[in-house]
């Protein structure tokens, strides 16, 4: 019996969201809706100019362990924060939430616990300013590998394969989670990101990785070619390949299968999470033994309801959502 269903490795951050309008965005010289990096400075000044800040343990998988911990999983979320106020807040929100945050927060880190200033408009579109700090420089030596080996399953987080040390985590846990019997995955994080590093990306999906997780951009980016042509080649590399396609058909390819997910389109609130509830959802699917079908249907569901509200966790029972589409 596993101690976890499943385990996420990512950038540990705090979310700190507020409402603005266009005008703001170009004042501030903020770029609409993609997720820029910021350093420490101007990290401070945008810090500074938000108003009614909403401020929430955050980071791409750790919102997806969030989310699974929502519905009922046996999470953790292995990540690196400073004993600061932040990483204070981090460690016992995810805690309070039900997920394990098994690092304690590290009172020797040079950089500050890292936090991405988002800017939502009111069509729902988020700006995602990053300051990456201390979450960023989490490397092999932070790793707990005991914890990955007990987990059904392993879901990094892309953006960590940004630094040498990052790299060096990830393979040392996958390497622990196939030692323990369980699967390993990746979420491609941003096309940017893949731009960055793509024959290491490449490698990884090929040799390490049971299942990858990723949008049209950033498919198209890892192949440097069509979309179509793109998955053709992931299909050959991965066991499970997911695709997301921004309101369009979710393709899942798993050997000779095919399945493509409708989604039902809905107004966004505010888009902020929106991929990391769908693999929530995806992955709650898979460790609970659904088809590919339900379990993509299950995504969905899951990205529905966190666009329907402010911030990018989920406000109601995804299960009794599930249920209501009579997928459990």
């Amino acid at each position: 019996m596993k101690s976890y269903q499943v385990v996420g490795i990512g950038n540990a951050m705090v979310d700190v969201l507020t409402q603005c309008d266009d005008k703001f965005l170009d004042f501030m010289g903020i770029e609409k809706g993609i997720m820029q990096l910021v350093d420490r400075e101007r990290g401070e000044m945008l810090y500074a100019a938000m108003k009614e800040r909403t401020e929430a343990p955050g980071g791409s998988v750790g919102n997806t362990m969030a989310g699974l911990g929502n519905m009922g999983l046996k999470t953790a979320f292995i990540g690196r924060v400073k004993d600061d106020a932040l990483g204070r807040f981090y460690a016992k929100s995810l805690e309070l939430e039900g997920t394990d945050f098994p690092n304690a927060p590290v009172a020797a880190a040079e950089l500050p616990t890292s936090r991405s200033m988002i800017f939502v408009t009111p069509d729902g579109e988020r700006s995602m300013n990053t300051y990456l700090g201390a979450g960023a420089d989490f490397g092999a030596v932070d790793l707990d590998e005991e914890v990955v080996r007990n987990s059904a399953y392993l879901f990094l987080e892309g953006y960590l394969f940004d630094k040498d040390h990052g790299k060096a985590a990830f393979h040392k846990a996958a390497a622990a989670c196939h030692q323990g019997g369980g699967k390993a995955g990746i979420a491609l994080s941003d096309p940017f990101c893949v731009d960055r590093h793509r024959a290491d990306f490449r490698g990884l999906v090929k040799d390490e990785m049971d299942y990858v997780i990723g949008n049209q951009h950033e498919w198209e980016s890892l192949y440097q070619t069509d979309l179509e042509s793109a998955l053709k080649q992931a299909r050959a590399d991965c066991g499970l390949v997911v695709c997301t396609r921004s309101g369009a058909d979710v393709v899942i390819l798993r050997g000779d299968e095919r399945v493509e997910v409708p989604v039902r389109r809905v107004v966004p609130v505010d888009a902020t999470g929106a991929g990391d509830q769908f693999a929530a959802g995806f992955l709650y699917g898979l460790a609970s033994g659904q088809t590919l079908a339900v379990a993509g249907r299950m995504g969905c569901v899951a990205a529905a309801e966190v666009i329907s509200h402010f911030g990018a966790r989920p406000e109601t029972d995804v299960k009794a959502l599930f249920r209501a589409e009579g997928l459990i």
